[in-house]
């Protein structure tokens, strides 16, 4: 077992995952309409520790198969979702902008289809452990498209 490389997979994934962080929903969050069916808080991080694992484990096993060479485009479109998976929460929380930030995650999702894409190939393990994580992103898709019709005003000012 590589374990640097390891340690880096896990790195990157929770680098992506500190956004949850730093941009936080707090009050105006609070103050939005939200759907009956919306997920209660405590939620989210339950939800999203284990898919950042699972997203970790992914990269990992596509490097040890193939190498940073053999696997270079799959790993670099690997590293530019978890930017893109970044910027959600920098767009939704930070700057205020549903609207925005349902074209981010519809971008995310493309880029977790492209990465599970050039995955399979490589390692289908690695591809299978990014089909929940696709699963979670398509219904924060939804629940990102219902705030939005819920919450119009949300797509023309950050206050």
């Amino acid at each position: 077992m590589d374990w640097g490389a390891l340690i880096l997979f896990f790195v990157a994934a929770f680098a992506a995952a500190s956004a949850g962080g730093i941009f936080k929903p707090g009050t105006w969050y609070e103050g939005l309409n939200h759907p009956p069916w919306r997920p209660p808080n405590w939620v989210f991080p339950v939800v999203w520790a284990p898919l950042f694992c699972m997203i970790a484990v992914s990269g990992y096993l596509v490097q040890q198969a193939a190498g940073w060479s053999g696997a270079g485009l799959a790993l670099t479109i690997y590293f530019l979702h978890l930017g893109v998976n970044w910027a959600w929460s920098a767009v939704f929380f930070g700057m205020r902008r549903i609207d925005l930030a349902l074209a981010e995650v519809g971008l995310l999702w493309l880029a977790i289809v492209a990465t599970m894409a050039l995955f399979f190939p490589i390692s289908a393990t690695a591809g299978w452990l990014l089909v929940p994580y696709l699963a979670w992103v398509s219904f924060a898709a939804y629940y990102n498209l219902v705030m939005l019709r819920l919450n119009p005003q949300t797509g023309r000012s950050a206050a």
